[in-house]
């Protein structure tokens, strides 16, 4: 059985902003403090190896929850936990896949995936044969002299991959990596995760607002609801694997997951919409209200 990787146990993530009016998600938390509630008792357990998918509206808290669990932001209250120990701050244990690539561009391809194995204190030649072997990983085999200028897209998003893969973390966050990506990159990308992920067996866990890609790559798809984000279905997907092979997303099973996870989120994206623009009307009726600032000539500086 399994052992448990990562547990979340009751997240709480309130920020402080500008109260709006109409945008009912200001309001006084739990703790007395006002602010905007973006995380509401975010409880969530990941085994050892599984491949778990967040999959909400837009600005339901799943970016917030990846960077509390990568120690990049920290909960107003609550704790997550790897292996038994609470997250403190960032950690080799965790690495990190962002959909803006974030690579270095003054390095090399190759410099560039030998940035984790630097901070760790690898000797150099071994960190070149490391960054060899997991360019040749995700396909770049031939391209360590390059620069990520010289980089397509979907090819800068595989050095990105590498980069998390080379100082061999336990656990691999993904925020929406495939998102910027044309359709056929994604979908070559895809295979390719699944790929390193059946060779690697990494902890993975996967933000993305495509229903299609979460089914496809995960062995859980936790759904969240419209802001502020708590967790509403849990849903495994019994799909065989290796998925690599035959026209999965074409199959009937994958169309019931399809239509159930629609249904799940369908009433959330609504209640996401419905929010947005309440805020829009509430900062246009604010905007009004305000007086218009009364005109002055400048004064002219004498010459």
């Amino acid at each position: 059985m399994m052992s448990t990787k990562i547990k979340a146990e009751s997240i709480y993530r309130i920020y402080k902003v500008r109260n709006v009016e109409g945008d009912n998600s200001h309001i006084t938390n739990h703790n007395g403090h006002e602010g905007l509630l973006a995380l509401d008792n975010v409880n969530l357990e990941i085994k050892q190896g599984e491949f778990v998918a967040l999959v909400g509206p837009s600005g339901c808290g799943k970016s917030t929850f990846l960077d509390i669990l990568g120690g990049l932001a920290t909960p107003n209250s609550g704790d997550i936990y790897i292996d038994g120990k609470p997250v403190k701050g960032p950690g080799l244990d965790r690495g990190i896949v962002f959909q803006g690539y974030a690579l270095f561009p003054w390095r090399t391809i190759q410099h560039n995936i030998e940035f984790g194995l630097e901070i760790k204190g690898i000797p150099k030649n071994e960190r070149k044969d490391i960054a060899l072997k997991y360019l040749k990983l995700v396909g770049l085999e031939g391209f360590e002299n390059r620069y990520p200028y010289e980089l397509s897209g979907g090819m800068k998003q595989r050095v990105a991959i590498a980069r998390a893969l080379a100082f061999d973390p336990e656990i691999l966050l993904m925020d929406e990596p495939f998102g910027a990506l044309d359709a056929q990159t994604r979908e070559v990308l895809q295979i390719e995760l699944l790929r390193i992920w059946e060779e690697t067996h990494k902890t993975i866990v996967f933000v993305t607002h495509s229903i299609d890609e979460a089914i496809f790559l995960a062995d859980r798809v936790v759904i969240m609801t419209a802001r502020p984000g708590k967790i509403k279905s849990d849903i495994r997907i019994d799909l065989p694997r290796p998925r690599l092979e035959g026209d999965l997303k074409s199959s009937p099973e994958f169309a019931r997951y399809r239509h159930e996870l629609w249904e799940l989120l369908r009433d959330e994206v609504d209640k996401a919409e419905e929010q947005a623009s309440e805020n829009i009307r509430g900062a246009a009726a604010h905007q009004e209200e305000k007086p218009a600032a009364a005109w002055q000539p400048q004064k002219q500086s004498a010459v």
